[in-house]
């Protein structure tokens, strides 16, 4: 057998078994995570009232636990775990920031294995780039979710805000409002509004657990019903009105949004096209005909700044486009 074929064997073997380990941690910290909150946040501490002190107590720290431990404490104290601790948040994806960082690892082998040995069939240097671009792709499906879920809550929050004026006019307090909406309404927004009463029953004061909210939805339409509501709960005043008239208004919001977005599909669709045509046809013809397109890797005196230069063109021609048809409101 050559070599080559025991190395990759190795290596989708190691990249299996690593995948299959950030998924069992991940499982088994979330399980202990929700049954710690649950005894503080719902009936669970009454019905274990009689359980015994070893039933209780909690699960010991496997192997498993103690190398994500161990990765987790070396990553966080980088500056930029900080930063991928909030986008893990806002994408409501249950990893560390040590995981994320091994999650990089695997997508990095997985492209690279992929691209060398299925589309491009043993050059290295398109599977070089493949893997510089599997570096990237954690990075964008975070991005991808985060703005998705984003996009989801902002258009749900004018009929949740409706269901929190009902719910104060009909006498809920402000927190029993926010839970009501935590059970009624569907997802993204339900997972967050539980998270501030969460919050708020471990002891977090309103507004804080506000600002964590729009922390991990940053909305400027929330911004607004935030401010309003610690201003109200400061210098008094009717919130349900203030509300109502908030609610109107991003529903108006939504609407231009909506139209604009409609109005600038076309220049949108072209800015993809623009982007993706290139590349599309380069791993095309490096498929197709290998020898032709391989030309430009092995010149490295003129292939490579060919190379170069057209990707930067496309880059700014692609964010020329997006600054473009991107019209604030």
């Amino acid at each position: 057998m050559p070599p080559i074929v025991i190395i990759a064997v190795a290596a989708v073997i190691a990249l299996v078994v690593l995948a299959a380990a950030i998924y069992m941690i991940r499982g088994q910290r979330q399980s202990t995570v929700e049954d710690r909150l649950e005894m503080y946040t719902s009936d669970y501490a009454a019905q274990l009232a009689g359980a015994t002190e070893g039933e209780t107590a909690y699960i010991q720290p496997n192997i498993q636990e103690a190398l994500a431990g161990a990765l987790d404490k070396v990553v966080e104290e980088r500056d930029f775990a900080k930063t991928w601790k909030v986008q893990l948040a806002r994408a409501d994806l249950k990893l560390t920031p040590g995981e994320f960082f091994g999650l990089h690892f695997v997508s990095v082998i997985g492209f690279f294995l992929v691209a060398n040995l299925i589309i491009f069939r043993g050059n290295i240097v398109l599977a070089l780039i493949a893997g510089v671009a599997g570096f990237f792709a954690p990075r964008i499906y975070v991005s991808f979710r985060i703005g998705k879920r984003l996009h989801t809550f902002e258009d749900q929050l004018p009929d949740n805000l409706q269901m929190w004026v009902n719910g104060l006019r009909s006498g809920y307090s402000v927190l029993q409002a926010i839970e009501a909406i935590a059970v009624e309404a569907p997802e993204p927004t339900a997972t967050e509004f539980k998270r501030v009463v969460r919050e708020t029953q471990l002891g977090l004061p309103m507004d804080e657990a506000l600002g964590h909210l729009l922390e991990r939805m940053p909305s400027e339409d929330l911004d607004l019903v935030i401010t309003a509501v610690n201003i109200q709960r400061e210098v008094g005043g009717n919130l349900a009105e203030i509300l109502d008239i908030i609610s109107h208004t991003i529903r108006e919001r939504i609407k231009l949004k909506g139209e604009i977005r409609v109005l600038t599909s076309q220049g949108r669709i072209t800015g993809y096209i623009i982007s993706f045509l290139p590349l599309g046809l380069l791993i095309f013809l490096s498929t197709v005909n290998p020898g032709y397109v391989g030309q430009l890797f092995k010149n490295r005196v003129c292939g490579w700044p060919m190379l170069g230069c057209g990707a930067s063109m496309i880059a700014m021609g692609a964010m020329a486009i997006q600054k473009i048809v991107d019209i604030e409101i």
